[in-house]
């Protein structure tokens, strides 16, 4: 019975680190950039309702992910016209795009009945359905949805375009010292446009791979139950990495799951504690890694094109 909960356990880790890997990979590359996209919780949760809605309206994945990314980057641009070229606020802005995005969903969410009642059809796997079969490894690596495997793709892929070429290698030059970059020939303001765009796609399509690899479902209320945060938070604690990012989120991702066992086993532990674990963990690791991480210079900092 042990064994059973622990191959379970190992198996959500990875479906539940999979919106969290996506979802970082473009605020890893906006940082970078020097810009902080605290609206990616926001864009998260519209990912969710988008991806669902067009899915059961569609009857296709693929399209609601492209619906998924077409809204992101929408989304992504407001962001980006704000906190770039009206040089806002960027937390302000974020905690405005969260709130925006909160109601915005609610109030969609109450339009289509539709969608209340019904799923949309999930994500399958990658590999025949015998393969899961396999002792231990069975569930654990071949029961997982195919946007799972992606996701564990795509931090190498990010981590080559960040440091093996040119684009990656302005954008760093762009978070770390604009100003040079500029003189260097670089269009700042299109680099940190382009990057900041990208995290919204990547945190819309996180919302919509959170719904439909899993439950298919949208629950009104804040399903993203602070995930974007928690993204965040990874990305400071991987030290803009995406590679030691991709790590931390696995670690948020077994966090998560293990509190949901752990309340269908019937802890003595009180739930509301229980589902307090991922956040506790992602508290202990800002205060032991924060340190540790080299923060891009210009992090946060609005850019407006003359040096000081």
């Amino acid at each position: 019975m042990t064994g059973t909960i622990i191959l379970d356990w190992l198996e959500a880790t990875f479906r539940w680190s999979a919106p969290l890997i996506i979802c970082s990979i473009g605020e890893v590359l906006s940082e970078r950039s020097g810009v902080i996209n605290m609206g990616i919780e926001g864009i998260m949760l519209c990912g969710a309702l988008c991806g669902v809605s067009v899915c059961y309206y569609a009857n296709s994945q693929i399209v609601a992910l492209l619906a998924c990314a077409v809204l992101g980057a929408v989304l992504g641009l407001g962001v980006a016209y704000l906190t770039v070229s009206r040089r806002t606020n960027q937390v302000v802005t974020g905690l405005m795009v969260n709130m925006l995005c909160t109601g915005a969903t609610e109030m969609v969410f109450a339009l289509m009945a539709a969608t209340r009642h019904k799923r949309a059809a999930t994500f399958g796997t990658l590999f025949p359905e015998i393969f899961q079969k396999i002792p231990i490894l069975g569930k654990v690596v071949f029961g997982q949805p195919w946007s799972t495997w992606i996701a564990l793709i795509l931090p190498f892929v990010a981590s080559f375009v960040l440091y093996k070429t040119r684009w990656g290698l302005n954008v760093r030059a762009v978070g770390d010292n604009p100003y040079s970059a500029e003189t260097a020939g670089l269009s700042v303001i299109k680099i940190k446009y382009q990057t900041v765009i990208l995290s919204g796609i990547f945190a819309c399509l996180s919302g919509g791979v959170l719904t439909l690899a899993s439950s298919g479902y949208f629950a009104a209320g804040g399903m993203t139950n602070g995930r974007g945060f928690i993204v965040m938070a990874a990305v400071v604690v991987g030290g803009w990495d995406p590679l030691r990012t991709m790590l931390v989120c696995i670690l948020f991702g077994a966090a998560d799951a293990a509190q949901l066992r752990l309340q269908t086993t019937g802890s003595v532990i009180p739930t509301q504690f229980l589902q307090m674990l991922p956040y506790v963990i992602t508290v202990i690791a800002l205060t032991i890694m924060v340190k540790k991480s080299r923060v891009p210079k210009t992090w946060g900092a609005a850019y407006d094109g003359r040096k000081e």
